[in-house]
């Protein structure tokens, strides 16, 4: 069995133990699985079915775990990312116009193409085409989106005529929401594991005498896995073929790319497997495990998956093996059989998570060039126009050309490389399109 678990997932007796690997998947597992909830709860603004979706989103997170325990025997876990299903209900389908079965089915292509460049090493490329500090403005840019996603979510924020957008008034709904966030960030403050999860389910009970958590007749808390046909396969090719969903394709796999490998390297600083050169074993199974679980997911009916930055509280139990990562996917297939509980969860319960991921999603701004008006200009642009124009895709491109802009006004050249010149020559074509 020892051999076997040493083989398969890089479980080694002789310097991990059994019962510490299990309990860090767990661990990781309860941090996470407010993805369980949420994705959902997002991805049913579109108009698909919220049972198929909890469905799509265990299978989508379990399958990629496992392929990660077992082809990068990282103690890992991956499931759909937090500003990607934002990226593919409020900016493809809602502000872009797109069907979610159109969205679908660029998520499928993004997953082929990111499968297609890990495995021929062109992410590498791509990365370095990026500025740095644009890639770190991307990452608050999302977190700041996410977090107003979950104010909207629960009323908190609400439409209004003469400023665009203001308080809204204290109904059940958004007090139920104000609890959540506050909720979230005292547990957050207070260093307990799962407090995301915890707080999501005390906010939907709490729910429950404020009238805002509706309980079924005849409700049982577990039953059989929800049907996946509503959301299965239910792919869209009708005007594919355009410069608008190639740029679309870009930002997702630019976006993709970024945040995982930012996760991984950071992980495996805690893990203690970079090796003294900085280089990180098994990172193009990793990745390769992503971009297979992305097309996976959109098969699911699922959006891009991810590796999760929550995977560091099961390290900090001790978890450094595949076998940490196996426990985790475990988990997702047995939540298959609580989706009763899950789909309980109201909107409201679920705007502590979007925030406080949002503030966790913050920290890159320190590492962002402030000092140099040249470089903070464009991360600025990217930040504010991700949130003002309710598109991640739009805060990337008006970003981007706006360090094109103006880098090439202050004569530096050489900050500028072909690839940024094509794709602003691409989004000024897009933007004059659409």
């Amino acid at each position: 069995m020892n051999h076997f678990l040493e083989k398969a997932l890089g479980f080694d007796r002789t310097t991990m133990q059994l019962k510490t690997e299990v309990v860090a998947g767990l661990t990781t597992f309860l941090t996470m699985s407010y993805i369980l909830a949420v994705n959902p709860a997002i991805l049913s603004t579109t108009g698909m079915d919220r049972a198929a979706l909890f469905t799509g989103t265990a299978l989508a997170a379990a399958i990629a775990t496992m392929l990660l325990a077992f082809m990068a025997k990282l103690p890992f876990a991956q499931a759909p990312s937090m500003g990607l299903n934002a990226f593919f209900a409020f900016t493809m389908c809602q502000a872009m116009g797109y069907t979610w079965e159109q969205a679908l089915a660029i998520m499928l292509i993004e997953g082929i193409v990111f499968i297609l460049i890990t495995f021929f090493n062109v992410r590498e490329l791509i990365m370095e085409s990026i500025p740095k500090n644009i890639r770190f403005a991307i990452s608050v840019g999302i977190g700041m989106f996410i977090a107003f996603i979950g104010l909207k979510n629960a009323g908190i924020i609400v439409a209004k005529s003469s400023t665009f957008v203001g308080l809204g008034a204290f109904t059940p709904m958004s007090l139920l929401g104000i609890f959540a966030i506050l909720l979230s960030g005292i547990m957050m403050a207070r260093a307990i594991k799962g407090a995301l999860f915890y707080a999501i389910i005390l906010t939907t009970l709490a729910g429950i005498p404020m009238g805002v958590t509706q309980i079924p007749t005849n409700w049982l808390p577990v039953s059989m896995p929800q049907s996946i046909s509503p959301v299965f396969c239910h792919f869209d090719f009708n005007g594919f073929f355009t410069i608008k969903t190639l740029l679309v394709i870009f930002s997702l796999l630019i976006v993709n790319i970024f945040d995982t490998i930012g996760t991984i390297v950071g992980l495996s600083y805690k893990t203690g497997t970079v090796r003294p050169d900085g280089t990180i074993p098994h990172v193009k199974e990793a990745m390769m495990s992503d971009a297979i679980g992305t097309t996976c997911g959109a098969l699911l009916g699922s959006s891009t998956i991810t590796t999760y930055v929550e995977s560091a509280s099961g390290i900090a139990e001790g978890g450094k093996s595949g076998l940490t990562a196996f426990t985790v996917g475990a988990l997702f297939l047995l939540s298959l059989f609580l989706s009763p509980c899950f789909l309980l969860i109201p909107s409201s319960a679920t705007s502590g998570a979007l925030v406080l991921v949002g503030v966790l999603m913050l920290d890159s701004v320190k590492k962002i060039d402030l000092n140099d008006v040249s470089e903070a200009f464009p991360a600025f642009i990217t930040m504010i126009t991700m949130v003002l124009c309710y598109s991640i895709a739009d805060g990337i491109c008006l970003g981007i050309l706006s360090y094109v802009i103006i880098k090439a006004c202050t004569m530096q050249w050489k900050q500028i490389n072909a690839t940024l010149v094509i794709l602003s020559i691409l989004f000024i074509i897009n933007f004059i399109a659409g």
